[in-house]
């Protein structure tokens, strides 16, 4: 005879078993049967119901994650609620060779979650602008004077003072960070500037300043800030366990147990003095400890999630308007003795790179030299080629420095700077780059005469901000640019996957962005202990809040079939009891079920 077992999952004193023979009588069959597949429903829609809720949460939570990135995005050009306390504020102050600029900056609590970082945004005001300000000369003007540094720079903190809650001016870190025209200046000058910052600052503003918050920082530093600063904007350091969207594996803290995590973009950045490359490389690069830098961007030093390496070179003296002084030099030396080429404005000096019948005097040694230009942009690009100081190494960029191999069918790049003034200003072509499409548009450009641009300027055929010496230099910062890409980097021409480009997501990035990223990355630790000490029961508690109903459903089905299967248990032991107990009970005898 067939016999079901219900022992699985239960308790050993619940054990019993059913037969067609043994089986506890109740009122009819179809009953019992009835009662059985009940509590077998019963039993598996409690399980069903788990799993669904365990999945629900999973998928929920993962949801909200991504649409708490977009709404960040969207909601980072409204301006910065200043009563909500749970806000902090970080400002940077950024001193370059031609003024000095405060950015302030905002960011919510931390997560919890040690595999992200601050969500930090620019603050605006009430009129939904960028709190930024900016003054003039450079602080480098007061190497002879570094007394009145504290009250040059004054202005621009009492600025961020007025939009930083006055409650949260003590929290708040302050960066005074120098760049390159400072680095100029003999460390006696730049060490006698710092004291006098780190000696007044503290008396007049209650900031958060010590002695390692104002520096002259490298090339090199500004260079990897910048670089954090756009993947940070890209979210390409928001971890994700997407499969589609981890597409980059690196080494895990185990051996066996690999990371993924979204690839990081790399940057051009041409100034006007100095041009720059970053991007990252795996750890299996090997690569000068000059030209390398590794950091983590994490909270947690012994977590690999936020590691990076990332290859960093600058180059002074390659940026747009140096590369033309240099240029200028080497056509003036160029000129053959004894000849009256460029002497008088009647036997000008034949110049490639200016456009069309433009024209423009030099003083050298003492005297003018006249330029009028052909506008050849191939020609132009010739002559530069010399300037990039290439050698005959594969693996060498710009004045022969080292650079590490690319990948540039899974490469992105971003050009900023003279990259998008190249692309946009004139040519009106910034964003996505096409060598094919450049070369027509800047040969069209250098080969218009000066008259017809100058007539086009004056109907404002061109962008806003771009003026007379934009168009008379475009030709050649066209040609240099092209130059310095394709063949100082070794970009192919058919590279398709660069974007030039001023703003990202209607933001303007600036390296002073990474900095307070990279600066700040420890604070989380403060809001994860806070958040550990509050602990599992907060969590618990918002968890049941939500899904208390489920819960309560879930414990019904199984307090219903505990029941059930109980009333069975109890029909079990009365149907079999001996006769002789039932009669010592005083109660007449059962039959025996097997005799009917």
């Amino acid at each position: 005879m067939g016999r079901i077992s219900l022992s699985c999952l239960l308790p050993a004193w619940w054990h019993f078993s059913l037969s067609p023979v043994g089986c506890p009588r109740v009122p009819n069959t179809s009953l019992r049967q009835l009662l059985l597949l009940l509590g077998a429903a019963a039993a598996a829609g409690a399980l069903l119901l788990c799993s669904l809720l365990l999945l629900q949460g999973s998928h929920s939570w993962a949801g909200d994650r991504r649409l708490h990135r977009y709404l960040a995005r969207v909601t980072d050009t409204e301006a910065t609620d200043t009563r909500n306390p749970n806000l902090n504020y970080g400002i940077v102050v950024d001193c370059g060779s031609s003024g000095s600029r405060v950015f302030v900056y905002c960011w919510p609590r931390h997560n919890g979650n040690p595999k992200d970082l601050l969500d930090i945004q620019q603050m605006r005001d009430s009129n939904r602008k960028p709190v930024v300000m900016k003054i003039k000369p450079g602080i480098s003007e007061f190497a002879s004077s570094p007394d009145k540094v504290s009250d040059y720079i004054s202005p621009l903190l009492s600025f961020a003072a007025e939009h930083v809650p006055r409650s949260k001016h003590k929290e708040t870190p302050l960066y005074i960070l120098c760049t390159a025209g400072m680095r100029i200046l003999p460390e006696s000058q730049q060490k006698a500037i710092l004291e006098d910052l780190l000696t007044d600052i503290p008396v007049h503003f209650d900031f958060l300043f010590s002695d390692s918050h104002a520096e002259v920082i490298s090339g090199k530093q500004e260079g990897v800030y910048a670089w954090i600063g756009i993947n940070f904007v890209l979210g390409r350091f928001e971890h994700t366990d997407d499969e589609e969207e981890a597409v980059v594996e690196v080494p895990g803290k185990e051996p066996h147990q690999p990371l993924f995590r979204k690839r990081t973009v790399g940057i051009l950045d041409m100034g006007g003095v100095s041009t720059q490359i970053a991007y990252e490389v795996p750890q299996t690069e090997e690569v000068a400890k000059n030209l390398l830098a590794e950091f983590n961007l994490g909270c947690d030093t012994h977590q690999a999630e936020h590691v990076y390496r990332v290859y960093v070179a600058t180059f002074l003296g390659f940026g747009g308007n140096a590369a033309r002084g240099r240029y200028e030099q080497s056509l003036a030396s160029s000129r053959l003795p004894g000849s009256g080429a460029g002497l008088s404005p009647h036997s000008p000096l034949a110049d490639p790179c200016l456009p069309r019948e433009a024209r423009q005097q030099l003083r050298r040694a003492g005297r003018t030299l006249h330029l009028r230009g052909t506008g050849h942009f191939q020609q132009c690009r010739q002559l530069l080629q010399p300037l990039l100081n290439r050698t005959n190494d594969s693996l060498s960029s710009l004045n022969g420095v080292f650079q590490p191999p690319l990948h540039f069918q899974s490469s992105e790049f971003y050009g900023f700077s003279e990259f998008y003034y190249c692309t946009e200003d004139v040519l009106r072509m910034g964003g996505d780059y096409s060598a094919a499409r450049f070369t027509r548009a800047a040969q069209d450009y250098c080969a218009t005469r000066w008259s017809v641009l100058r007539e086009r300027f004056e109907r404002g055929l061109y962008a806003p901000h771009a003026d007379l010496h934009r168009l008379k230099f475009q030709c050649f910062k066209s040609a240099w640019m092209f130059e310095v890409f394709h063949r100082g980097f070794s970009f192919p021409e058919s590279y398709s996957s660069l974007k030039t480009a001023l703003q990202v997501y209607d933001k303007e990035v600036q390296w002073t962005l990474g900095a307070i990223l990279y600066r700040t990355r420890f604070l989380p630790l403060r809001d994860i202990q806070q958040e550990n000490f509050r602990g599992i029961h907060s969590h618990w508690r918002s968890f049941s809040f939500v899904y208390n109903h489920y819960l309560f459903l879930a414990c019904f089905l199984v307090v219903l079939l505990s029941i059930l299967l109980y009333l069975l248990r109890l029909r079990h032991i009365h149907s079999n009891c001996p006769a002789s107990l039932w009669i010592q009970e005083g109660l007449p005898p059962q039959k025996n079920p097997g005799n009917i």
